[in-house]
């Protein structure tokens, strides 16, 4: 069912509302033509009853070489009269509605006491008995047969029999079949139907744009914005919760960007703030007369200054200043590559899909150079390749190194955090590189995970969303 519906909102509730539109007029349709059916066997039953009463009266009036006459004039390709001893209609099988015995007795006095019997059955047509030569002997007079046409089954048909006792104790025997009338749906409906249903998918296409509208911008600036792209506030229009909503959405983008500035402006003068105290402490330790006093004071004020300048980069990394670019990826990890393996960093590349990606390329490419890095330092090499998958792009850094256990996966991206058993600090950093590459690739809208691969070696996935016009 889902796959027939168009796939956007506006389609949607226009196909939903055409096709109500359509049930409803068949259910319509259906009423009227079960109804005109009715119709037409009431018709039908009161044009029998009628006649039956008349001839009933006129044959008690005529002489008695007349009814001969009679009986075949008022013989019809319907309706078939016969006289005879016995009635057709037994009071066992007599069952119809009152009103046909009702319209019959209103032809006689108001006081006739005469019997008259009426049987109303649903039948399949069959042969009615053709009259003998010579009336009164209880057959049909002038009687032809009802036969469904040539190569088509049989079909339900309306059958009364009528039996009137007549004043010298014979009885009229009437007999009407027809068939049912059968369904026919006025096509002259579909043309009315097919241009209502355009004129108000018209209608709807244009009136739900006033809904949809909104929604399109708002689902667009969100996608932005977990981009990590600037977002102007979206207009306000539409009805009334479209407008809330887009207030809403508004006010999140000033709280998310004010709270983002504040607490990186903070950490930024923080970090900038003790540069001044470090320098004035390497200063006085420079001082020191005794060597190794003055040596480890060096290391510890040197050890604060880069976890202080690791803290400016850090904040750095989470500013959104830069303006978002589209850069092709093969271009862009080929470049970066190449620009590491020139400073003698064993970088390689794999398999790089093509596509367009909206980045803030300086602080992409310094995350990256993060992991690469990284990669190199305790892998010994890096392999970059990258692919598509599920509308995103996978960005993969391979090493060869001994990976990470299992459970420090997700304590290795908290700031300042080391794992000493394979990452000492005699081997650079103080624990912020992750970090500052997370919070950049979280900025873009991106996520990153690490893994160790079965033959061996730490994978670092970075996944990126592909930009819409990709």
């Amino acid at each position: 069912m889902r796959a027939l519906l168009p796939r956007t909102l506006r389609g949607q509730i226009i196909a939903l509302i055409v096709v109500a539109l359509a049930i409803a007029q068949a259910l319509t349709l259906w009423l009227f033509v079960d109804q005109r059916a009715l119709a037409v066997r009431s018709a039908l039953a009161i044009e029998a009853a009628d006649r039956a009463g008349s001839t009933a009266r006129l044959l008690e009036d005529a002489p008695q070489d007349l009814r001969s006459e009679i009986l075949q004039a008022a013989s019809s390709s319907l309706v078939r009269f016969a006289i005879g001893p016995e009635p057709l209609v037994t009071s066992e099988t007599g069952s119809a509605p009152n009103w046909i015995e009702r319209r019959i007795r209103a032809v006689f006095a108001t006081d006739d006491p005469r019997t008259i019997r009426v049987d109303l059955h649903t039948d399949q047509p069959r042969p009615l008995p053709r009259a003998g030569p010579a009336p009164g002997q209880g057959q049909m007079h002038g009687m032809g047969q009802m036969r469904p046409p040539p190569g088509q089954p049989p079909v339900s048909a309306t059958a009364l029999d009528l039996s009137i006792a007549l004043a010298d104790g014979s009885w009229l025997n009437v007999t009407s079949r027809f068939r049912d009338p059968p369904y026919q749906w006025v096509w002259s409906e579909a043309l009315p139907f097919a241009l209502t249903a355009g004129l108000l998918a018209i209608v709807l296409w244009f009136a739900l744009a006033r809904l949809t509208g909104p929604l399109r911008s708002l689902a667009g600036a969100a996608d932005r914005l977990g981009r990590g792209e600037d977002v102007k506030p979206i207009a306000v229009t539409g009805p009334e919760e479209m407008r809330r909503l887009a207030l809403s959405f508004n006010e999140m983008q000033a709280r998310l960007d004010r709270f983002v500035r504040e607490r990186t402006q903070l950490l930024g003068a923080l970090g900038h703030d003790l540069r001044s105290p470090l320098t004035a402490l390497r200063v006085r330790a420079e001082m020191v007369d005794d060597e190794e006093t003055r040596e480890r004071m060096i290391a510890t004020i040197e050890e604060m200054r880069e976890m202080v300048e690791a803290t400016l980069a850090f904040s750095r990394g989470m500013a959104m200043n830069e303006p978002v670019e589209t850069v092709n990826l093969k271009t862009f990890l080929a470049g970066l590559a190449r620009e590491l393996g020139e400073t003698g960093l064993a970088v390689t590349t794999g398999p790089i899909e093509d596509a367009e990606l909206r980045l803030r390329p300086l602080s992409m490419r310094r995350a990256l150079r993060n992991l690469i890095e990284n990669a190199v330092r305790y892998g010994h090499s890096a392999t970059v390749s990258a692919t598509r998958h599920n509308g995103s792009t996978l960005i993969l850094i391979d090493d060869e190194g001994p990976g990470i256990a299992q459970q420090e996966m997700d304590r290795v991206f908290e700031p300042f955090v080391r794992l000493e058993t394979s990452r000492s600090r005699e081997t650079g950093g103080v624990g912020l590189g992750l970090s500052i590459a997370r919070t950049a690739i979280l900025a873009h809208g991106g996520g990153i995970a690490l893994e160790n691969r079965p033959e061996g070696g730490l994978r670092v996935t970075v996944t990126l969303p592909v930009s819409p016009s990709a």
